[in-house]
């Protein structure tokens, strides 16, 4: 069915918002070595991968080698999970799974959106509910990459801090974070518009019932059958 220019605007939002949340999700680009050591430790890490070359434990209680990409939960990284996993990464990866959540339950609210009639009794909810769970996302998001911003590359987690930047997923994380407030205000704003809409329909149709009931009466002579 067609929609307003605010249904589509809001769903060209969600859409990019979606692919750059998922990449961002699946990326192990969060935070990468700036390529400028000859033999870095640190290669890069996502919020699930992390890859690594060399790397030993720091306090030299175990004699592993970490070499390679792997699983950021593998059961060989258990012996390094307190520098591997610290909190702020944890809440990193909490809060923008909540995110990617929402994103996921928009995808089948936006199908419905773009399927549902806007007479339906149900579509006004429907663009709430929408609305509401990308902007849910977005506050989650935020949390998430303004927490990895502030601590991803200091000088207390990965090796050669110094030569360590963010990564561009984690700029695409950004961008598709910020991009689920302009697509969830803009679902709140048509459900308002279409709230309305419909207010102004009934109100414009109750005169006219109105006076359809006094032209039977006259037309009955006064006699009606209530």
């Amino acid at each position: 069915m067609a929609k307003s220019k605010t249904g589509y605007f809001a769903l060209g939002f969600f859409v990019v918002a979606s692919i750059f949340n998922i990449v961002a999700f699946v990326s192990p680009y969060w935070l990468v070595t700036d390529g400028k050591l000859i033999d870095p430790k640190f290669i890069r890490i996502g919020l699930w991968e992390v890859c690594f070359n060399k790397f030993e434990e720091v306090y030299h209680r175990y004699d592993t080698v970490f070499t390679g990409c792997w699983w950021i939960f593998e059961e060989e990284y258990y012996i390094i999970h307190d520098i591997l996993l610290p909190g702020f990464f944890i809440a990193t990866q909490f809060f923008f799974t909540i995110t990617i959540c929402c994103v996921l339950a928009s995808m089948l609210l936006a199908y419905l959106f773009l399927k549902k009639d806007k007479d339906d009794e149900n579509y006004l909810t429907l663009l709430v509910t929408v609305g509401t769970v990308l902007v849910i996302g977005g506050f989650s998001g935020l949390v998430s990459v303004i927490t990895f911003g502030a601590r991803g590359d200091g000088r207390d987690w990965m090796p050669d801090w110094a030569h360590n930047d963010l990564g561009w997923a984690f700029a695409l994380g950004v961008i598709g974070v910020i991009f689920l407030f302009p697509a969830g205000i803009l679902f709140l704003v048509e459900a308002r518009v279409q709230k309305y809409k419909r207010l102004h329909e009934m109100q414009s149709r109750e005169p006219s019932s109105y006076t359809m009931q006094e032209r039977k009466i006259a037309y009955t002579g006064g006699h009606t059958d209530i």
